[in-house]
């Protein structure tokens, strides 16, 4: 096959000789040629003599391209004469000092500087050339993704543009309103991450400066003249506290674990803190003495915990997390909790100081509960612990009231069912004669803080994919405030975000819509502001693709919400290829915000469809059980009839559908694919394909066998079966690729590589896709890999695209 080249004709830019560069779509087959016709591979080095005899560097290919061009103009051609130079020599192109040459010189300017008639002679050269290469160019709806401005770089949103994205995060009021220290995640190209700083907001007048270079997890002192928060200090995270005024400050701790869900005591005087206490792992036998000096293989791991890895951290060392007491000067660090059991946050204090709340699972089978955590105390002088909620169910996140009469917290009954409705529940000061503040609400609370007054709370939640904050009173009565809460990851539009409340009841938040990542937003006096424009420069070079909500209706009648991006170079009326992308969880949803993914891929020259169908989070708990232990089931139904609606509107071409999804939209992706062959390619990412393994192997042991079937694998395999897409992979006849971490352990690698072999045995064609050292949430984590797998995925679709009509 020959190479597919593309020109970049425009002034001042470098490019590459021999090289693929992004242009207009001045697309034009290319057989590399040596001087006298003879076919080359392209890649010989080659330097080419001008009729000054000048010689330039290059290769077959770029002399092929340089022969065509002369010759179009009337210009000798091109003679290879030497293989001397190195491929892929990047060349810059030298404008003629001659004020006859307004226009650019084509050729490197040391070639053909002493040859100013040549220079006239093929001055208008890209204006001829664009139009014998549009003659041999197809037709499509939309011009392609790589177009770009011939001055400039692409406006199209690229896999490099995720380097200059930055989002807002944990914004964290002071105490009397007027200052806002927030986290901001801002990618850094030399390390492939997003890099985590500190600055400060001034609330009045938006004007931002630095606070630390990195950090995370900043909270005010009492007083606010003070913040604490963690930030590396060469291989752990310890605590550090900043003086606000001065800009002096400290490392308090200088402990092994590294500290999480820090709190402040209400006199300002020291900090609790969770942190890993670590252990020794179970032995069994003893190896032989080894030799002094010699290199043995590394000890056996022996493994007896239920839950013996987790996705993310990897594989469960020996150890437990516990509270711990620090001085806010510094100095040694008290542990309070002790035991095989692993507490956690977030911490409250109580008013007076002497006591701490926090949520644990302290029964003798902790480890075979998963959600049972309840409300713990302990006293800061004795260490004493009271438990203080018991239910059947999670009771977590605890906050005492200002005066301490009443304890908040979130949690839910467990009924065994894949999804559960979290609630506020308030009780008196030792959680006594609790009740729900939100049972009527019937939708989860995600955070809950106290109004300095004592008499309601502020708490956050999802409704109809969209995170907003309400003001809850002691009575059940709901205010709404807030209703563009963003905020979390980047590359899918899943609901998140963050809040806190000044004494005086101003909110901090993160809040967003589909043009930008998460930004600071301050709402006081009913007045919702934008403090901070991370993203404006980025985004007013680039043209987003616009997102705006269809109409869905299921076979059953049921609304459905779903979102459509399009390119933004669709032409208006033009029916273009659509891809579905299905969300995880399945007890999750989507929303119309900002996603890198959905970005990339409608600057491919897709519409990008995405849906909360039944199953999804946001729309009451009924919705959600939809499909409890029928899953999958009628999501496909739902799904099916997104894709019908974006087809009727005029969007979506009926010839060109392609489908995708991550986790539980993996196990979609491939569910459908085993139902339907409308779909003319498939990328299925991190799927379950077996759920029997997959209860087996995933990190979370005990999960998928209690909430999701009624049985065990073994007392019932085929009701595992039947719901597995390994069921379906004979009826299988789409294209399909398989991507997956190589670290993932929520929906384990071998649930991918097991659909990949099977795709394989059933003659499917397909192409597994790794990311390397990525775990499940992960996958996207670092910027050139999510980059780089939406790119893998659109190759993927393309292999399969079709021409579509200009017209509806």
């Amino acid at each position: 096959m020959t190479p597919s080249l593309r020109l970049l004709l425009a002034p001042h830019h470098p490019t590459v000789l021999g090289d693929a560069v992004r242009a207009r779509p001045l697309r034009h087959q290319i057989t590399p040629f040596d001087g006298g016709g003879a076919p080359l591979s392209g890649e010989e080095k080659l330097s080419f003599r001008f009729p000054d005899h000048r010689r330039v560097p290059g290769t077959a290919k770029s002399g092929r391209i340089l022969q065509r061009i002369l010759r179009a103009r009337s210009v000798a051609a091109l003679e290879p004469v030497s293989s001397a130079y190195a491929p892929k020599t990047i060349v810059s192109w030298t404008p003629c000092t001659s004020k006859c040459h307004e226009q650019a010189d084509l050729f490197p300017g040391d070639a053909l500087a002493s040859s100013c008639e040549l220079n006239r002679r093929i001055r208008s050269l890209r204006y001829t050339l664009a139009l014998l290469l549009f003659a041999s160019t197809p037709t499509f709806a939309q011009e392609p993704a790589s177009t770009v401005a011939a001055d400039g770089p692409s406006r199209m949103f690229t896999g490099s543009d995720l380097f200059g994205l930055a989002v807002a995060a944990d914004p964290q009021i002071s105490p009397d309103g007027r200052t806002i220290v927030y986290v901001r995640r801002a990618g850094d190209v030399m390390s492939d991450r997003m890099q985590s700083s500190l600055w400060l907001i001034d609330v009045a007048s938006g004007r931002q400066t630095p606070f630390a270079a990195q950090g995370t997890s900043p909270r005010w002192s009492p007083d606010g003249s003070r913040i604490a928060y963690s930030a590396s200090d060469g291989e752990n995270s310890q605590l550090f506290v900043r003086w606000v005024g001065s800009g002096a400050s400290a490392r308090i701790t200088s402990v092994p674990g590294d500290p999480q869900n820090l709190a402040w005591s209400p006199d300002g005087t020291r900090l609790a803190y969770i942190a890993t206490v670590a252990g020794d792992g179970t032995k069994l036998g003893k190896a032989p003495a080894k030799p002094e000096g010699a290199k043995w293989a590394e000890p056996l791991i022996v493994i007896d915990r239920v839950n013996y890895r987790n996705d993310g951290p990897g594989y469960v060392k020996p150890g437990y997390d516990h509270l711990f007491l620090v001085s806010a000067d510094g100095g040694a660090a008290r542990q309070l909790t002790f035991g095989r059991f692993d507490d956690g946050g977030p911490l409250s204090w109580s008013a007076d100081g002497r006591t701490i709340l926090f949520s644990a699972i302290r029964t003798p089978d902790a480890e075979r509960q998963l959600m049972n955590t309840d409300i713990v105390s302990v006293d800061v002088a004795s260490g004493a612990l009271r438990l203080l909620t018991t239910r059947d169910g999670p009771d977590n996140s605890p906050r005492i009231a200002p005066d301490g009469s009443k304890i908040a917290w979130l949690g839910f009954d467990d009924k065994h069912r894949s999804y559960e409705n979290t609630e506020l529940y308030v009780g008196g000061k030792d959680a006594a004669a609790p009740r729900s503040l939100t049972a009527s609400l019937d939708r989860a609370i995600e955070k809950a803080e106290w109004a300095a007054d004592g008499r309601s709370l502020y708490a956050s939640y999802d409704d109809r994919g969209q995170r907003r904050i309400a003001r809850i009173g002691l009575d059940g009565r709901l205010t709404p405030l807030i209703d563009n809460v963003w905020g979390g990851g980047l590359d899918r539009p899943y609901t998140g975000g963050d809040f806190s409340v000044s004494k005086g009841g101003t909110i901090a938040y993160t809040g967003g819509d589909a043009t930008a990542p998460a930004d600071v937003w301050v709402m006081a006096g009913g007045k919702p502001r934008r403090l901070t424009s991370l993203n404006a420069v980025l985004g007013s070079s680039k043209t987003l693709a616009p997102v705006r909500k269809i109409a869905v209706t299921a076979p059953d009648g049921r609304a459905i919400d779903a979102w459509l991006a399009t390119p933004p170079n669709r032409t208006p009326g033009a029916r273009v290829p659509l891809i579905l992308e299905i969300h995880g969880g399945p007890n999750s949803a989507y929303g119309a915000g900002f996603a890198t993914d959905m970005q990339l891929y409608a600057a491919g020259g897709y519409a990008v469809l995405w849906t909360n169908p039944r199953g999804s989070t946001s729309y009451g708990e009924a919705f959600a059980n939809l499909i409890d232990k029928n899953y999958p089931s009628g999501d496909y139904d739902d799904l099916m009839a997104a894709v019908d609606a974006a087809i009727a509107e005029g969007t979506a071409d009926p010839d060109n559908l392609f489908v995708t999804g991550g986790s539980g939209g993996g196990v979609l992706t491939s569910w459908i694919i085993g139902k339907t062959n409308r779909f003319k390619a498939a990328a299925t990412q991190k799927p379950v394909i077996n759920w029997i393994s997959e209860a087996l192997t995933m990190d979370n042991t005990m999960f998928t066998s209690r909430y999701w079937f009624t049985k065990l694998p073994w007392e019932d395999p085929m009701s595992y079966w039947k719901r597995s897409p390994l069921s379906l992979v004979g009826n299988v006849k789409t294209p399909t690729l398989v991507v997956v971490g190589s670290e993932d352990y929520r929906t384990p690698v071998s649930e991918s590589e097991q659909y990949y072999a099977a795709l394989q045995i059933a003659g499917v064609t397909t192409a597994l896709v790794k990311v390397p050292g990525a775990s499940h949430g992960g996958i996207a984590s670092r910027p050139s890999q999510s980059a780089a797998k939406a790119a893998a995925i659109l190759a993927w679709f393309d292999r399969y695209r079709r021409p579509v009509a200009t017209k509806p």
